[in-house]
Protein backbone atom coordinates (compact mmCIF):
# COMPACT_ATOMS: atom_id res chain seq x y z
CA UNK A 1 0.00 0.00 0.00
CA UNK A 2 1.52 3.31 -0.63
CA UNK A 3 2.52 5.71 2.06
CA UNK A 4 0.48 8.61 0.97
CA UNK A 5 -1.50 10.38 4.38
CA UNK A 6 -5.01 9.91 4.27
CA UNK A 7 -7.53 12.45 2.43
CA UNK A 8 -10.64 12.50 4.48
CA UNK A 9 -12.29 15.20 2.58
CA UNK A 10 -11.45 13.50 -0.82
CA UNK A 11 -13.55 10.13 -2.53
CA UNK A 12 -13.38 8.57 -5.29
CA UNK A 13 -16.39 8.24 -7.91
CA UNK A 14 -16.68 5.00 -10.62
CA UNK A 15 -18.65 4.96 -13.45
CA UNK A 16 -19.89 1.22 -13.55
CA UNK A 17 -19.78 0.02 -17.40
CA UNK A 18 -17.06 -1.22 -18.79
CA UNK A 19 -15.02 0.25 -16.02
CA UNK A 20 -15.52 -1.48 -13.14
CA UNK A 21 -17.99 -4.23 -14.71
CA UNK A 22 -17.08 -5.94 -17.95
CA UNK A 23 -20.03 -4.95 -20.29
CA UNK A 24 -23.63 -3.26 -19.81
CA UNK A 25 -25.39 -3.59 -16.06
CA UNK A 26 -28.70 -3.66 -18.14
CA UNK A 27 -27.82 -6.35 -20.32
CA UNK A 28 -26.61 -8.19 -17.16
CA UNK A 29 -29.95 -7.61 -15.29
CA UNK A 30 -32.34 -8.59 -18.12
CA UNK A 31 -30.11 -11.91 -18.66
CA UNK A 32 -31.47 -12.67 -14.91
CA UNK A 33 -34.97 -11.59 -15.64
CA UNK A 34 -34.99 -13.60 -18.47
CA UNK A 35 -34.23 -16.97 -16.20
CA UNK A 36 -37.10 -15.64 -14.18
CA UNK A 37 -39.11 -15.84 -17.35
CA UNK A 38 -39.68 -12.08 -17.30
CA UNK A 39 -38.50 -10.34 -20.14
CA UNK A 40 -39.44 -12.04 -23.34
CA UNK A 41 -36.71 -13.09 -26.03
CA UNK A 42 -37.15 -10.47 -28.18
CA UNK A 43 -35.96 -8.05 -25.50
CA UNK A 44 -33.11 -10.10 -24.82
CA UNK A 45 -32.08 -10.27 -28.14
CA UNK A 46 -32.52 -6.38 -28.36
CA UNK A 47 -30.53 -6.03 -25.02
CA UNK A 48 -27.54 -8.39 -26.72
CA UNK A 49 -27.26 -6.54 -29.58
CA UNK A 50 -26.35 -3.28 -27.97
CA UNK A 51 -24.06 -5.42 -25.58
CA UNK A 52 -22.03 -6.51 -28.41
CA UNK A 53 -22.01 -3.73 -30.03
CA UNK A 54 -20.67 -1.83 -26.93
CA UNK A 55 -17.90 -4.21 -26.20
CA UNK A 56 -16.82 -4.46 -29.74
CA UNK A 57 -16.24 -0.43 -30.17
CA UNK A 58 -15.85 0.15 -26.51
CA UNK A 59 -18.15 2.96 -27.15
CA UNK A 60 -21.27 3.82 -25.33
CA UNK A 61 -24.20 5.66 -27.62
CA UNK A 62 -26.53 8.32 -26.66
CA UNK A 63 -29.31 6.45 -28.90
CA UNK A 64 -28.53 3.57 -27.71
CA UNK A 65 -28.44 4.72 -24.18
CA UNK A 66 -32.14 5.96 -24.72
CA UNK A 67 -32.89 2.62 -26.15
CA UNK A 68 -32.27 0.69 -23.32
CA UNK A 69 -33.57 3.08 -20.78
CA UNK A 70 -37.24 3.12 -22.29
CA UNK A 71 -37.32 -0.13 -22.60
CA UNK A 72 -36.06 -1.34 -19.13
CA UNK A 73 -38.62 2.01 -17.65
CA UNK A 74 -41.63 -0.34 -19.89
CA UNK A 75 -40.58 -3.58 -18.29
CA UNK A 76 -41.24 -2.10 -14.73
CA UNK A 77 -44.30 0.03 -14.95
CA UNK A 78 -46.48 -1.42 -12.62
CA UNK A 79 -44.33 -3.66 -10.57
CA UNK A 80 -43.98 -3.60 -6.93
CA UNK A 81 -40.66 -1.81 -5.80
CA UNK A 82 -39.64 -4.56 -2.84
CA UNK A 83 -40.43 -6.81 -6.21
CA UNK A 84 -37.72 -5.53 -8.39
CA UNK A 85 -35.70 -4.43 -5.61
CA UNK A 86 -35.45 -8.36 -4.49
CA UNK A 87 -34.88 -9.28 -8.16
CA UNK A 88 -31.90 -7.18 -8.70
CA UNK A 89 -29.97 -8.48 -5.81
CA UNK A 90 -30.27 -12.00 -7.03
CA UNK A 91 -29.03 -10.49 -10.38
CA UNK A 92 -26.21 -9.06 -8.61
CA UNK A 93 -24.78 -11.95 -6.72
CA UNK A 94 -25.62 -14.87 -9.51
CA UNK A 95 -24.10 -12.23 -12.55
CA UNK A 96 -22.79 -9.15 -11.24
CA UNK A 97 -20.16 -10.18 -9.39
CA UNK A 98 -18.68 -12.14 -11.71
CA UNK A 99 -18.33 -9.86 -14.45
CA UNK A 100 -16.02 -7.19 -12.26
CA UNK A 101 -12.77 -5.83 -13.37
CA UNK A 102 -10.59 -7.10 -10.57
CA UNK A 103 -8.29 -4.82 -11.36
CA UNK A 104 -10.78 -1.95 -11.00
CA UNK A 105 -12.23 -3.53 -7.55
CA UNK A 106 -8.80 -3.49 -6.11
CA UNK A 107 -8.39 0.27 -6.93
CA UNK A 108 -11.69 1.29 -5.01
CA UNK A 109 -10.43 -1.09 -2.48
CA UNK A 110 -7.39 1.06 -2.12
CA UNK A 111 -9.39 4.52 -1.52
CA UNK A 112 -11.16 2.97 0.96
CA UNK A 113 -8.27 1.99 3.02
CA UNK A 114 -6.56 5.41 2.38
CA UNK A 115 -9.62 6.68 3.91
CA UNK A 116 -11.77 7.75 1.29
CA UNK A 117 -15.66 7.57 0.17
CA UNK A 118 -15.94 5.65 -2.78
CA UNK A 119 -19.31 6.12 -4.92
CA UNK A 120 -20.95 3.97 -8.00
CA UNK A 121 -22.36 7.14 -10.62
CA UNK A 122 -23.82 5.52 -13.06
CA UNK A 123 -26.82 5.91 -15.82
CA UNK A 124 -28.22 2.21 -14.55
CA UNK A 125 -30.67 2.28 -12.59
CA UNK A 126 -30.17 3.90 -8.71
CA UNK A 127 -31.38 0.67 -6.61
CA UNK A 128 -28.40 -1.48 -8.77
CA UNK A 129 -26.01 1.16 -8.26
CA UNK A 130 -26.93 1.14 -4.38
CA UNK A 131 -27.16 -1.97 -4.02
CA UNK A 132 -24.20 -3.38 -6.18
CA UNK A 133 -22.04 -0.58 -3.78
CA UNK A 134 -23.55 -1.80 -0.46
CA UNK A 135 -22.73 -5.20 -1.68
CA UNK A 136 -18.67 -4.43 -2.31
CA UNK A 137 -18.86 -2.69 0.57
CA UNK A 138 -18.64 0.90 -1.00
CA UNK A 139 -20.11 4.04 0.65
CA UNK A 140 -22.53 3.96 -1.64
CA UNK A 141 -23.76 4.24 -5.35
CA UNK A 142 -25.82 6.65 -7.24
CA UNK A 143 -28.13 5.98 -10.70
CA UNK A 144 -30.65 6.73 -12.76
CA UNK A 145 -33.60 7.32 -10.39
CA UNK A 146 -37.32 5.84 -11.83
CA UNK A 147 -40.58 7.32 -10.25
CA UNK A 148 -42.42 5.19 -7.42
CA UNK A 149 -46.24 6.21 -6.57
CA UNK A 150 -47.45 3.75 -3.73
CA UNK A 151 -45.11 1.35 -3.61
CA UNK A 152 -44.75 0.94 -7.78
CA UNK A 153 -42.63 2.27 -10.38
CA UNK A 154 -44.79 3.82 -12.67
CA UNK A 155 -42.86 3.42 -15.94
CA UNK A 156 -41.66 7.19 -15.73
CA UNK A 157 -37.78 8.68 -14.96
CA UNK A 158 -37.63 10.58 -11.46
CA UNK A 159 -34.99 13.43 -12.94
CA UNK A 160 -32.97 13.49 -15.61
CA UNK A 161 -30.79 10.04 -16.71
CA UNK A 162 -27.32 10.54 -14.90
CA UNK A 163 -25.19 10.29 -17.76
CA UNK A 164 -22.80 13.12 -19.53
CA UNK A 165 -23.19 16.39 -17.57
CA UNK A 166 -25.99 15.16 -14.99
CA UNK A 167 -22.91 12.97 -13.81
CA UNK A 168 -21.00 15.86 -13.34
CA UNK A 169 -23.92 17.67 -11.45
CA UNK A 170 -24.20 14.10 -9.36
CA UNK A 171 -20.46 14.56 -8.41
CA UNK A 172 -20.84 18.10 -7.44
CA UNK A 173 -23.89 17.11 -5.26
CA UNK A 174 -22.14 14.18 -3.68
CA UNK A 175 -19.51 16.48 -2.97
CA UNK A 176 -21.48 19.04 -1.47
CA UNK A 177 -23.70 16.70 0.77
CA UNK A 178 -20.65 14.99 2.18
CA UNK A 179 -18.18 17.68 2.25
CA UNK A 180 -16.11 16.75 0.14
CA UNK A 181 -13.14 18.72 -1.64
CA UNK A 182 -13.81 17.90 -5.17
CA UNK A 183 -9.93 19.18 -6.39
CA UNK A 184 -8.56 15.89 -4.18
CA UNK A 185 -11.22 13.86 -5.58
CA UNK A 186 -10.75 10.85 -8.11
CA UNK A 187 -12.99 9.62 -11.32
CA UNK A 188 -13.09 6.83 -13.08
CA UNK A 189 -14.20 6.20 -16.44
CA UNK A 190 -13.92 4.54 -19.81
CA UNK A 191 -16.14 7.08 -22.02
CA UNK A 192 -15.66 10.46 -23.38
CA UNK A 193 -19.61 10.83 -22.81
CA UNK A 194 -18.22 10.80 -19.06
CA UNK A 195 -15.34 13.87 -19.46
CA UNK A 196 -17.62 16.44 -17.29
CA UNK A 197 -17.49 13.99 -14.08
CA UNK A 198 -13.99 13.48 -15.31
CA UNK A 199 -13.25 17.13 -15.65
CA UNK A 200 -15.34 18.09 -12.81
CA UNK A 201 -12.57 16.61 -10.04
CA UNK A 202 -8.72 17.22 -9.51
CA UNK A 203 -7.63 13.77 -10.61
CA UNK A 204 -9.30 11.45 -13.42
CA UNK A 205 -8.34 8.10 -14.90
CA UNK A 206 -9.28 6.68 -17.90
CA UNK A 207 -10.28 2.95 -17.31
CA UNK A 208 -10.48 0.87 -20.61
CA UNK A 209 -11.05 4.25 -22.38
CA UNK A 210 -12.45 4.60 -26.07
CA UNK A 211 -10.66 6.50 -28.45
CA UNK A 212 -11.68 9.71 -27.98
CA UNK A 213 -11.08 9.69 -24.19
CA UNK A 214 -7.49 8.04 -24.85
CA UNK A 215 -7.29 11.05 -27.26
CA UNK A 216 -8.45 13.40 -24.20
CA UNK A 217 -6.46 11.46 -21.44
CA UNK A 218 -3.22 12.01 -23.17
CA UNK A 219 -4.02 15.53 -24.39
CA UNK A 220 -4.75 16.55 -20.74
CA UNK A 221 -1.94 14.17 -19.19
CA UNK A 222 -4.31 11.26 -17.27
CA UNK A 223 -3.27 8.34 -15.62
CA UNK A 224 -4.89 5.56 -18.00
CA UNK A 225 -5.52 1.62 -16.97
CA UNK A 226 -6.30 -1.01 -19.50
CA UNK A 227 -7.80 -4.08 -19.01
CA UNK A 228 -9.17 -5.68 -22.12
CA UNK A 229 -5.87 -6.05 -24.38
CA UNK A 230 -3.96 -9.12 -24.03
CA UNK A 231 -1.15 -7.62 -22.59
CA UNK A 232 -1.74 -4.86 -19.78
CA UNK A 233 -0.72 -1.79 -19.83
CA UNK A 234 -0.94 1.61 -17.61
CA UNK A 235 0.20 4.71 -18.84
CA UNK A 236 1.04 7.50 -16.27
CA UNK A 237 1.53 11.23 -17.12
CA UNK A 238 2.08 13.59 -13.58
CA UNK A 239 0.40 17.07 -14.64
CA UNK A 240 2.40 19.96 -14.65
CA UNK A 241 0.56 21.99 -12.48
CA UNK A 242 2.01 21.22 -8.91
CA UNK A 243 -1.37 21.42 -7.38
CA UNK A 244 -2.31 19.10 -9.35
CA UNK A 245 0.23 16.60 -9.69
CA UNK A 246 -0.12 16.38 -5.90
CA UNK A 247 -3.45 15.08 -5.65
CA UNK A 248 -2.45 13.05 -9.25
CA UNK A 249 0.55 11.30 -7.49
CA UNK A 250 -1.84 10.44 -4.70
CA UNK A 251 -4.47 8.71 -7.10
CA UNK A 252 -1.39 7.23 -9.13
CA UNK A 253 -0.01 5.54 -5.89
CA UNK A 254 -2.88 4.13 -5.20
CA UNK A 255 -3.88 2.20 -8.81
CA UNK A 256 -0.09 1.07 -8.59
CA UNK A 257 -0.04 -0.35 -5.12
CA UNK A 258 -3.46 -2.17 -6.29
CA UNK A 259 -2.31 -3.55 -9.49
CA UNK A 260 0.95 -4.15 -8.14
CA UNK A 261 -0.08 -6.26 -5.75
CA UNK A 262 -2.77 -7.90 -8.69
CA UNK A 263 -0.10 -8.72 -11.21
CA UNK A 264 2.47 -10.34 -8.18
CA UNK A 265 0.13 -13.13 -7.38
Amino acid sequence: MTNAPEQPRAAAFFDVDNTLLRGASLYFLARGLAKRHLVSPGQIVRYGWKQWKYLISGKERVQDLRFVTEATMAFIAGREVAQLQELVRSVIDEILLNKLWPGTLKIAQAHLQAGQEVWLVTAAPNDLARMLAARLGLTGGVGTCAEVVDGRYTGHLDGKPVHGREKAEMVSRLAANRGLDLTVCTAYSDSSNDIPMLTAVGNAVAVNPDAALRREARRRGWLMVEYRRSRFWRDTTIPANPNVAVGAGFAAGLVAAALGRDRRR
